[in-house]
């Protein structure tokens, strides 16, 4: 089993956490649904399967993430990363200056979707942009060779706020926006 991205996944959260809250050295519990860790892995299966394949995940992650716990209910699985992953992650994360640029641009009062498609523009020729339609965000944005990363970003207007959601491609597609 291939886990790139799923080790990819919980560092690219995990830092953008560390870009709104602050670098803490602490445990961070992060949420999945089995819809998402097979999106990740790139399998089907059922929750027992799943969990046979992330005490893998935990293995081969032990050296640079820690000891992950992972438990799971409904098929809901809590990763617990502790300490010295969040540490691990802090100071190997890569690719954060897009991520650092748009959660400034974001965060700004009166942000508008030109200034967020202008901090996209700035790391990519490849940028996709959208205006939706369906009601549940005003904006679709996300890089078309996934460089610098591979998230969709689903922005919505609140008064003189952009609020954002960010979800892999998997999931934005069974969520069905």
């Amino acid at each position: 089993m291939e886990f790139k991205r799923l080790e990819k996944n919980l560092m690219d959260i995990i830092a953008e956490q560390q870009l709104k809250l602050g670098y803490r050295s602490e445990k961070v519990r992060l949420y999945y649904p089995l819809s998402s860790l097979e999106g990740l892995l790139g399998t089907q299966c059922t929750a027992e399967e799943m969990k046979t394949y992330l005490k893998e995940f935990c293995h081969e992650e032990k050296e640079r993430l820690g000891e992950i716990k992972i438990s799971e209910e409904k098929e809901r699985f809590c990763f617990l990363i502790p300490p010295e992953g969040s540490d691990y992650i802090h100071e190997h994360a890569e690719g954060t200056e897009f991520l650092s640029e748009f959660l400034s641009a974001v965060q700004r009062h009166g942000c508008t979707f030109d200034d967020i498609l202008c901090v996209f523009k700035k790391y990519s020729g490849c940028v996709h942009a959208e205006e939706t339609e369906q009601g549940e965000f005003d904006y679709l944005l996300y890089f078309e060779d996934g460089v610098p990363d591979d998230f969709l970003y689903c922005l919505a207007k609140e008064g003189e706020h952009m609020i954002y959601h960010r979800f892999t491609r998997e999931d934005y597609r069974d969520f069905n926006f």
